[in-house]
């Protein structure tokens, strides 16, 4: 087959790992040519493909094509430090430190170290400054910077903070981007002050890190002590784009409501230049001026000037994609807010949901936690699959998907999920929910999370009113969603609802979930899956009833098919046909 030949040799090219690419099937011939509609997974010796317009998918074998892929299957290699002889730092090293603001003093404090290393930029083993990477007080990698020119290096794997072992209980904890201006920080007495392993991540598109950048945060988990034990988080990364938007995700992952952000003074871009420029006053200032992460409580407007300016600029954009275009016109999922979903039992409500975290997973990098009480794990996880795959799990009039496929969904959920789970079959309580929930963010840097339904969770012993406890919730949920940038889907059932005079039952809305109107008052958006005709059609109908904000999307209603077998949601024909034919600029008349 022509497309499979041309999928063989895309993999030959790009080599191990998840790609979008333009589809060989539908490509040329649409307007957009070069549109990157295919989501194509290379995965030892096969590789899978989804095309998001025309819905071509499948896996192609590799092994004969490339039999040196298999010997690659992708292993987690930890580099380790060699063996590197040092001394204390010489008369060159002192005088390139102190041209910086840096005394030997604090040198000293962090154990910098002299060595002779080759660096590849000089072509020449040439005088380097070591700074020690540490873990429990044991070195096990070093960062190395030649003393003429910038020449640098690694030995070894940097994987936590840089002077993590010297962060202090209690104190505020700085991060910086870089040593030096962690040094800086340290030299004007800031001494529980760290910086990134491995600098600011490489792809950043409006101001946000790539969630394909994720992994890059592991040090956050490592200095989750240190982190829950700090008083202040202020985030001193540089002032250029890639810095800032480390710092958002830095700050998105601890959790807004705990961060604070520092703000530079005129011709400075980093805490060194400000040692530099204005000396250890200077740096005080810097520090002491730090003000709260944008979330909750009172902020001069010149807070959020920047953000004014940007979308006078750009606009005000919208959420991201569903994955289909007549969904979009009416509800695009944004960072930081809340999706309240109802629906009669077996509407497919939840089935709903999971084929949004699908699309968003494979067409975003997006991660997710679920917290899903009516699904056992190993159930979701086949479901989770059959939609990834688009092939039935079980036996059936359709063929199932086989061992090898159910191998390759497996680790997309692997890489894409993770799972709030009572094993013990107890209630969780909000409490649990959010702390598991911020774990999550910190660890696995979820963008979105799942609780379903509300009534498994735990109304606290109060005399209060189960009203004012799901508004509490909701508040509660909401303001975490905010500060930790997650899309959160709350699923709640409706109250019984009687027959109009037609002898059907309506479509629930807000006011018609139980327990509480603030079901309605309190989501960002209100979203309803209904099925009309269970029995006769597959027809689903998503309404929905809120929108707080314009520029996300609107109230109304639209359909999309549900396939049983797969598990999947689809365009009806009718819309589907349409939309493609809108795609080519073809008049056909439905």
């Amino acid at each position: 087959m022509q497309v499979e030949q041309e999928l063989r040799g895309e993999a030959n090219r790009l080599g191990q790992g998840q790609y979008k690419i333009s589809c060989p099937s539908c490509g040329h011939s649409r307007k957009k040519k070069n549109e990157k509609t295919l989501s194509f997974r290379i995965d030892g010796d096969k590789a899978l493909y989804h095309c998001w317009h025309c819905g071509m998918n499948g896996i192609v074998p590799l092994r004969d094509e490339l039999p040196q892929i298999k010997a690659q299957r992708r292993v987690e290699v930890v580099s380790v430090a060699k063996k590197i002889e040092t001394s204390p730092l010489g008369e060159n090293a002192i005088s390139f430190l102190r041209h910086r603001g840096i005394s030997e003093e604090t040198a000293k404090k962090v154990n910098l170290k002299y060595a002779k290393n080759y660096i590849q930029s000089a072509k020449a083993e040439v005088d380097c400054i070591l700074f020690p990477y540490t873990n429990k007080g044991e070195d096990y990698a070093q960062k190395i910077r030649s003393i003429e020119g910038k020449g640098f290096s690694c030995n070894g794997a940097p994987q936590t903070f840089f002077n993590i072992d010297n962060v202090e209980k209690g104190k505020d904890l700085i991060i910086c981007e870089g040593e030096m201006d962690a040094l800086a920080l340290i030299e004007s007495g800031y001494t529980s002050s760290v910086s990134v392993p491995n600098g600011a991540v490489m792809k950043v598109a409006e101001n946000q890190v790539d969630p394909k950048e994720d992994n890059k945060f592991k040090f956050l988990w490592n200095a989750k002590k240190q982190i829950d034990e700090a008083g202040k988080i202020i985030i001193a990364t540089d002032a250029d784009d890639a810095g800032q938007a480390m710092a958002e995700e830095i700050a998105r992952r601890i959790g807004k409501d705990k961060v604070f952000k520092i703000h530079y003074p005129e011709g400075c871009k980093d805490a060194n230049d400000v040692l530099l420029k204005h000396g250890k006053d200077g740096v005080d200032s810097l520090i002491t001026g730090a003000s709260p992460w944008p979330v909750a409580g009172l902020f001069d407007a010149k807070h959020f000037f920047e953000d004014v300016d940007e979308i006078y600029e750009k606009g005000v954009g919208s959420g991201v994609s569903t994955g289909y275009k007549n969904v979009d016109e009416l509800y695009s999922i944004v960072e930081g807010q809340l999706t309240v979903v109802t629906g009669h039992p077996s509407s497919g409500k939840s089935e709903f949901i999971d084929q949004l975290m699908v699309n968003l997973a494979e067409r975003e990098g997006w991660k997710f936690a679920i917290c899903s009480f009516e699904n056992e794990p190993r159930i979701h996880i086949a479901k989770l699959i059959s939609k990834f795959l688009r092939l039935p799990f079980f036996d059936g009039k359709t063929p199932r998907m086989t061992k090898e496929e159910m191998e390759g969904g497996k680790q997309f959920v692997q890489s894409n999920f993770s799972f709030l789970y009572q094993a013990d079959g107890t209630l969780s309580s909000v409490d649990s929910i959010i702390e598991r929930l911020k774990v999550a963010v910190l660890r696995h840097g979820i963008r979105g999370a799942i609780i379903d339904p509300y009534n498994y969770i735990q109304k606290d012993k109060s005399d209060t009113s189960e009203t004012e406890w799901v508004s509490d919730v909701l508040t509660r949920l909401r303001v975490f969603a905010q500060a930790h940038g997650i899309h959160l889907w709350f699923v709640a059932h409706p109250t019984k609802m009687m027959r109009d005079s037609n002898g059907e039952v309506p479509a629930p809305k807000g006011y018609d979930i139980s327990g509480s109107a603030a079901w309605f008052a309190k989501a960002d958006v209100g979203l309803t899956v209904h099925r009309p005709d269970p029995v006769h059609s597959s027809l689903s109908k998503i309404i929905v009833w809120k929108c707080r904000f314009s520029w996300a999307g609107k109230q109304g209603d639209t359909e999309l098919s549900f396939d049983s077998p797969t598990s999947t949601y689809n365009l009806p024909y009718a819309t589907s046909v349409a939309s493609i034919a809108h795609d080519l600029d073809l008049d056909i008349d439905l």
